[in-house]
């Protein structure tokens, strides 16, 4: 496993950018809208990992939210792994508290599944298969 991603809540990607862009020299290479989640995303790459900046595209977005309640920041965790289904079924059978059961379609067409929080020490952790 190696950390895939750290998910950043903004109100804005635009104005996230002249951080990232600017300020960090970072290159965006991705954009797209996830439309089921709610959420637009621009993906950044840094080292191994990437930065993944979430805008909500809707009042009921799951970063809108967030947004409300605490502000702009680190969202989620991702994680990659090889096979999704059997490290949901491995967490299913420990007896942690999942979020999604089944893993669905994510940015860059990948497969996605979150871990609750309250089952990892505060933090919203995403599963992710190419």
């Amino acid at each position: 496993m190696k950390i895939d991603h750290l998910g950043i809540a903004t109100g804005g990607i635009d104005e996230a950018l002249a951080f990232w862009e600017d300020a960090l020299g970072l290159e965006k290479v991705h954009v797209e809208e996830v439309e089921d989640q709610k959420v637009r995303v621009a993906m950044l790459p840094i080292g191994e990992s990437r930065i993944e900046l979430l805008e909500p595209t809707s009042d009921d977005s799951p970063i809108s939210n967030f947004l409300s309640k605490r502000g702009g920041g680190i969202h989620h965790i991702a994680v990659k792994v090889e096979n999704i289904t059997e490290s949901l079924e491995r967490l299913k059978e420990a007896g942690v508290r999942l979020i999604d059961e089944e893993p669905r379609t994510g940015a860059e067409g990948c497969l996605v599944a979150f871990v609750h929080p309250k089952s990892a020490n505060g933090v919203l952790l995403e599963l992710v298969q190419d």
